[in-house]
């Protein structure tokens, strides 16, 4: 269980977050929801630790991460994964390497600079590849692929660090209809198939009503909302996004059951 206390991040006169208290239990999607400049990212990147709190304390299963240092905190950042708006890959090199990056941890730089991966590592990228449809780009410069493609290869990487969390900070925001969907069923399949905890920033509420078990709605820094989706009502709705809830809410077309594709385990 991810708990976070009375959490406060401040720049200068500005708290960017104020005082969130909320607990995530194991294996559920949370999708944080609000307009820009809610907080959202700030509170993802404190959880990651990217971060830091002006105040209050963030733990997972009873063991503390704001106080983490060192060693302690890169394993933080190994076990909760972190997929970012604009991918985050390495655009000249190819989309396998880009998924092995997430082995970093388990390699020493050296091999890693060499390009000398294990072979279980490599098997285990192939694999996670093979898990969102892409095996068939590894060779393939990463640069060249397009932003849905590149946003499944970014999940892919997370997959491979074999975390407990995946934090997600606006993953679609700059995708089209089609795509949008693709890599939400991606991480939606991180958190069913592999029992996954997934906390993620969406903008649209069809989207996030669709993928999520819970939404936590933000507002200047502050939850305002919380609950399941159903619970969200439109004048909710209009509180979270003021002049922004008509786009918040009819960004896509009617939406359509999810399935999930049946597709072997990463080995």
């Amino acid at each position: 269980m991810l708990e976070i206390r009375n959490l406060s991040r401040r720049f200068g006169d500005k708290r960017a977050v104020d005082d969130v208290s909320l607990r995530v239990e194991k294996g559920s999607f949370v999708g944080v929801i609000g307009r820009s400049g809610a907080g959202k990212s700030t509170l993802l990147r404190m959880i990651n630790r990217l971060q830091e709190p002006s105040s209050g304390e963030i733990s997972w299963e009873g063991r503390p991460v704001s106080t983490l240092s060192g060693r302690d905190l890169r394993r933080w950042r190994t076990s909760c994964a972190m997929i970012f708006q604009q991918f985050n890959i390495v655009g000249r090199l190819d989309v396998l390497t880009n998924v092995l990056i997430g082995r970093l941890h388990a390699t020493s730089m050296a091999r890693s600079m060499l390009k000398l991966w294990a072979e279980e590592d490599r098997a285990l990228a192939v694999s996670a590849l093979e898990q969102f449809d892409i095996a068939n780009l590894a060779s393939q410069r990463a640069e060249t692929l397009s932003g849905g493609q590149q946003q499944r290869v970014a999940i892919a990487r997370a997959l491979v660090q074999e975390p407990e969390l995946v934090l997600a900070d606006e993953p679609i925001a700059s995708l089209d209809p089609r795509n949008t969907r693709i890599v939400m069923d991606a991480l939606l399949r991180l958190n069913k198939h592999f029992g996954i905890t997934v906390i993620c920033n969406l903008h649209d509420l069809d989207i996030a009503k669709d993928y999520c078990d819970r939404l936590v709605g933000m507002a200047q820094g502050r939850v305002v909302f919380d609950g399941a989706p159903e619970a969200l009502t439109e004048a909710t709705a209009r509180e979270l996004y003021g002049l922004e809830a008509e786009d918040a809410m009819n960004v896509l077309p009617p939406s359509v059951p999810v399935r999930l594709p049946e597709l072997a385990a990463v080995a």
